[in-house]
């Protein structure tokens, strides 16, 4: 018999910017479909071997998020952590399964003697990461909803590991990129240097810590032999953790935000996650600039103006009120207001640049995660976001597990004020202390028409991961594009600082004209190299519709009955 592991499974109602919603759901419309967006095909074909296999959504998320640990490296993980929205039986939950900070970990461990910031310590190497979540997220969520047994969900996984995968371009380019940069700094190239692409690449060690996990659930990660290699490894290389950390750290079952947006019920992620919040709260902008948005050019250079400037209030808020709920009292409800946002978007001007400066919060007290969506035959649906944070993680790796490390502490503020590495400035509410969780930009969002799944949709990309939700959400049904045609669109992003800086992106940028226009109003332009590896799914005319982001090496399936 499972566990019950939730303390309410009660559907959550709330009082959000944008409505009061207590959601009851209903099968889903596709006539028996299930769909799958995942970010390699690897994880796309674990998850359609499952669901044939007579699995649920969750059977297939979690042997697809075990698949990813090894196929897809730079983001996928078991020394990781992330978050899952999951709608089943006609309710929402949310899992938070995010890192947590070691119980030697202290508010100032990062500065120097004169309480400076020092480069690379909270990015490279054992003392930036962060206590590993996804393992045990995995098995709770198994131990709640799935039907299959565990052994046989992780059966995809260890075969991967211990027969190996075929590495692909930009894998292969992105492991050689690594070790070249690295060098001797970390033990990075040792392990995933080898990989050739085009090459079958075999993690012996990784099989192995997989085979414990299959044959002894969460504990083999977190007690006996790995978590003993683990602290052993972490250690020798300059890290904090201790056996104790992994014996104490805790998944948090929390209640999903729930809001309305033109129709739609939007559920999505709560605090510590940043991007439930901001992601209703651009919606809830955008809704109230109704008219200033008629008859615009999608991504024209009016468009361009107005979501900057939504933006900008956005992350303002981001910084200085938003953090680990365990440890600080986020004002949820007071950010999602109607009358708080309906104050916010009456400060934007359809004509002006707001300074920098003048953008205050409103209320006083490298860019690898990586997505999945699944919905099954049954119309339960999972949106998984997990991550290392950057490329690779801390790009360190414990030879006796092959794990490699999360860097996640430097989604902490390292020194309130200071910028991490993906240029966002955090203030006292995501301070480091002992067993707290980094605030996060994660944002796995689950949508409802008439209480029924609608669309599944996230994605990785540090700071960049809610607007190009929100980018792609609005394609799609203010603009009537395809989703298709939404997740390959352009999509650009603005984070208050830098100030007056757009970032855009190689796959497609902004025409000439629109970056002048802007540039006349005062921005200015950085290519950011990346944003984002969207993973959609959507109902269309009752079927289901999957999309895998062009910029990335995802496949998307439908899987019919």
């Amino acid at each position: 018999m499972k566990k019950s592991i939730l303390r309410n499974s009660t559907p959550f109602c709330v009082l959000l910017a944008i409505m009061v919603v207590c959601v009851i759901g209903k099968p889903s419309t596709a006539k028996g479909e299930a769909a799958v967006a995942a970010p390699d095909p690897y994880g796309a074909k674990t998850a359609e071997y499952i669901l044939k296999k007579g699995g649920n959504a969750v059977d297939a998320a979690v042997a697809t998020a075990f698949t990813l640990a090894v196929t897809f490296p730079e983001a996928g993980n078991l020394g990781g952590g992330g978050f899952a929205t999951v709608w089943f039986n006609h309710q929402g939950y949310f899992v938070d399964y995010r890192e947590s900070a070691p119980l030697k970990a202290s508010r100032d461990m990062y500065l120097n003697s004169h309480g400076e910031v020092q480069d690379g310590l909270s990015t490279t190497g054992a003392l930036a990461a962060g206590i590993p979540g996804t393992v045990k997220g995995l098995w709770e969520l198994h131990q709640l909803f799935g039907v299959l047994p565990w052994a046989q969900v992780l059966e995809p996984a260890i075969n991967y590991a211990k027969n190996g995968f075929v590495v692909s371009n930009d894998l292969g380019e992105a492991g050689q990129a690594n070790a070249t940069e690295l060098k001797d700094a970390t033990n990075f190239a040792s392990t995933f240097g080898k990989m050739q692409a085009g090459k079958r690449f075999r993690q012996p060690a990784l099989a192995a810590v997989l085979t414990r996990i299959s044959r002894h659930g969460q504990r083999g990660f977190y007690e006996g032999m790995t978590a003993h290699q683990l602290v052993h490894d972490v250690q020798k290389m300059g890290g904090i953790w201790t056996d104790e950390d992994l014996r104490q750290y805790q998944v948090h079952w929390r209640e999903p935000l729930i809001g309305t947006w033109s129709g739609y019920q939007i559920v999505t992620a709560p605090p510590p996650s940043s991007g439930g919040i901001a992601l209703l709260s651009l919606l809830g902008m955008k809704e109230r600039l109704g008219s200033s948005f008629t008859g615009l050019k999608l991504n024209g250079p009016e468009y361009v103006h107005l979501i900057a400037e939504i933006e900008k209030r956005v992350f303002a808020d981001r910084g200085e009120v938003l953090g680990d709920p365990d440890f600080y009292a986020v004002p949820v409800l007071a950010l999602l207001d109607p009358k708080y946002l309906d104050q916010r978007a009456s400060e934007i001007s359809k004509d002006k640049l707001t300074p920098t400066l003048d953008v205050k919060p409103g209320i006083s007290v490298h860019h690898n995660t990586t997505h999945f969506s699944i919905v099954d035959h049954q119309g339960n649906a999972v949106s998984n976001t997990y991550t290392l944070n950057d490329e690779f993680g801390a790009r360190v790796v414990s030879q006796h597990t092959g794990i490699l490390l999360n860097n996640e502490m430097d989604d902490f503020s390292a020194k309130p004020g200071v910028p991490n590495i993906y240029g966002v400035i955090g203030g006292e509410a995501n301070a480091i202390a002992p067993k707290k969780r980094p605030l996060s930009s994660m944002t796995p969002t689950i949508i409802l028409k008439d209480s029924k799944v609608n669309m599944v949709i996230g994605t990785p990309g540090g700071s960049r991961i809610f607007t190009s939700v929100f980018q792609v959400i609005t394609d799609w049904y203010d603009y009537h594009l395809s989703l298709q045609d939404a997740v390959a669109a352009v999509r650009f992003h603005h984070q208050l600082l830098p100030e007056n800086l757009i970032f855009e992106e190689p796959f497609g940028g902004l025409d000439e004209a629109t970056k002048n226009a802007l540039r006349a109003r005062g921005y200015q332009f950085e290519n950011q190299g990346w944003n984002g590896d969207i993973q959609a799914i959507a109902l269309q005319h009752d079927h289901w519709v999957a999309v895998s982001d062009p910029r990335g090496r995802g496949q998307s399936i439908v899987i019919k009955n």
